[in-house]
């Protein structure tokens, strides 16, 4: 294994075993929650928002460390950002772990998952939060 998917395995790791983010948002006014059903991945994300912006995002599951990596450094990278800006990251995420883009240097430590399209199976792990996320900013 090489040095930096090594590197990528650890920031993986480490957000599974102490991700960021993780728990009860007492008084969430919006919740949504994805599952996916061919391997029983859950996340449950409870947002705050001022209308424009993303003030407060948690978010509760269960399931693989891909997803639930996926997860914990989606809630650090789109908090205080508003819809808009949180949908473009989101595109450029899926354009990485769907398409093979070479990723975006916005998506910071989420690069971790950028090998992710080489594995079709993890694919819809890794964009499990994300797609629960999408339909809220309607």
């Amino acid at each position: 294994m090489g040095l930096l998917e090594e590197l990528y395995r650890e920031i993986i790791l480490r957000h599974y075993k102490n991700p960021q983010n993780y728990g009860e948002l007492p008084g969430a006014r919006l919740r949504v929650k994805g599952e996916n059903p061919s391997c029983g991945d859950q996340v449950e994300l409870q947002i705050e928002t001022d209308g424009q912006r993303i003030t407060e995002l948690r978010f509760l599951g269960q399931g693989c460390a891909i997803s639930q990596a996926s997860a914990s450094l989606m809630t650090e990278l789109v908090k205080g950002k508003s819809w808009e800006e949180a949908l473009a990251l989101e595109r450029k995420f899926k354009a990485m772990v769907v398409d093979g883009a070479p990723p975006a240097p916005e998506l910071g430590d989420l690069a971790a998952l950028s090998g992710v399209h080489r594995l079709p199976a993890r694919v819809k792990c890794a964009t499990l939060a994300w797609n629960a996320l999408e339909p809220v900013s309607y």
